[in-house]
């Protein structure tokens, strides 16, 4: 038995035998199933666009089947929305940004993106539908 588990721990079996196709079968098994049981502590990082002629563009889903987008606009960008602005104002620099990318859309809602200690705003996250 030692002689078998250490031909398991250094790999030595031939491919194509048993033994090493229970290694490979064991192994496939802890790769599909042990997320289900592990709390990795994997998110997706949220991501921003690093430069100010940069859009960053998410799907998000339908909305009686027109497609439905994330624009993530800088708020550093030329003659795009600014914290300064009112509310219009930024509707309309938002759309002026997305419109050349996408054609006509409509602004379903924006919300601000804040930077790590929450105080300024870096980018506006814009909802349109196409």
């Amino acid at each position: 038995m030692p002689n078998l588990l250490s031909r398991y721990l250094w790999w030595t079996e031939d491919r194509g035998s048993l033994h090493y196709d229970v290694m490979v079968t064991l192994i496939l098994i802890f790769l599909f199933v042990s997320p289900r049981f592990i709390d990795f502590n994997d998110k997706p990082v949220e991501t921003v666009a690093l430069n100010s002629s940069e859009v960053l563009v998410k799907e998000a889903g339908q909305v009686d089947g027109s497609p439905r987008f994330i624009y993530q606009i800088r708020a550093d960008i030329a003659g795009g929305p600014q914290p300064a602005q009112d509310e219009d104002t930024r509707e309309s620099a938002i759309l002026r940004v997305v419109e050349p990318i996408s054609g006509a859309v409509t602004l379903e809602r924006v919300e601000p993106v804040y930077d790590a200690s929450g105080k300024k705003i870096i980018a506006y996250n814009a909802w349109v539908i196409r």
